[in-house]
């Protein structure tokens, strides 16, 4: 028989190691300390006074799909877009809270939605959505 003691087939990982160690550390050296305080100039003096919350009208959408502005009963689609007009006209938007009953049908709060963003309204939003979850 063969005197000679068999081929290693495994590939020493030791220097492999080894670099991958040195190069890791040279890494760590490199980094630069980061600095986690973020630097701020805060105003002195007192705070400003508390605005005043601004006006909210409320458009209701009843069972029956009419319109009613803060309980008054919007006639049709002109007048409708001629009270948002004197909203977007005032400098200081009026906020309008759209609340559709459960009941209506999808379109007129459409309109009201469609009519806002064609004439600017920029402070509107749908309140009153609990009635529509359902446990």
């Amino acid at each position: 028989m063969n005197d000679e003691p068999d081929v290693m087939m495994d590939i020493n990982t030791t220097p492999l190691i080894d670099v991958m160690l040195v190069l890791l550390v040279m890494l760590i050296i490199t980094i630069p300390i980061q600095n986690h305080s973020v630097q701020l100039d805060l105003p002195n003096g007192m705070p400003p006074a508390l605005l005043t919350p601004p006006p909210v009208v409320v458009v209701d959408v009843d069972a029956h799909d009419t319109l009613l502005w803060n309980g008054q009963r919007i006639a049709d689609r002109k007048d409708l877009e001629s009270r948002l007009k004197e909203i977007v006209a005032q400098g200081n938007q009026t906020e309008i809270h759209l609340r559709p009953n459960r009941a209506a049908t999808y379109a007129p709060v459409a309109m009201v939605l469609s009519a806002a963003q064609r004439l600017g309204v920029t402070k509107l939003g749908i309140v009153g959505h609990e009635q529509f979850k359902t446990e």
